[in-house]
C-alpha cells in the first residue's frame, strides 16, 4: 500500500466501484518514487479545492493495478505515474510521468467542467 494521505483503491472491483458510483474520478496509480510523489502531493493538496472529483491512488505493483495498465488510453505509457481521470464511468484523459500543479490543474479544470 502506498504510503500517502490519499484514499486507496486496492483491486480491480474496487475502482470498477468507484467508476460506477462516482462522475468524476482521478486515480494515479504508481509507486513511492520521485516521479509519483509529487503527484500524490499536488492530489493531497488539490482534494479540498476539488472536492466533487474523487482522487484516489492505487499501487502500480498489486495486481488490482491491471485495470489501470490495461486500459487502451495507458497501454503505451512508459514512465510512471499513470494518471486517469474518469467522468460517468468512461476514460476522458489519461498522462503518464511527473506532472506540475498547473498541468494537474488544467486538466481539472478542461475534464471536469461541474
Amino acid at each position: 500500500m502506498l504510503k500517502t494521505n490519499l484514499k486507496h483503491v486496492e483491486s480491480s472491483e474496487e475502482i470498477e466501484e468507484l467508476i460506477k458510483n462516482n462522475a468524476n474520478v482521478m486515480v494515479c496509480c504508481g509507486r513511492m518514487g520521485p516521479m509519483c510523489i509529487p503527484v500524490y502531493d499536488i492530489m493531497e493538496k488539490l482534494e479540498q479545492r476539488y472536492q466533487h472529483v474523487r482522487m484516489r491512488d492505487m499501487d502500480f505493483d498489486t495486481k488490482g493495478a491491471f485495470f489501470i495498465k490495461n486500459i487502451p488510453e495507458c497501454r503505451s505509457f512508459m514512465g510512471l505515474p499513470f494518471t486517469v481521470y474518469f467522468k460517468n464511468g468512461q476514460v476522458v484523459k489519461a498522462t503518464s510521468s511527473i506532472q506540475n500543479e498547473k498541468h494537474i490543474i488544467g486538466i481539472l479544470n478542461e475534464v471536469f467542467k461541474d
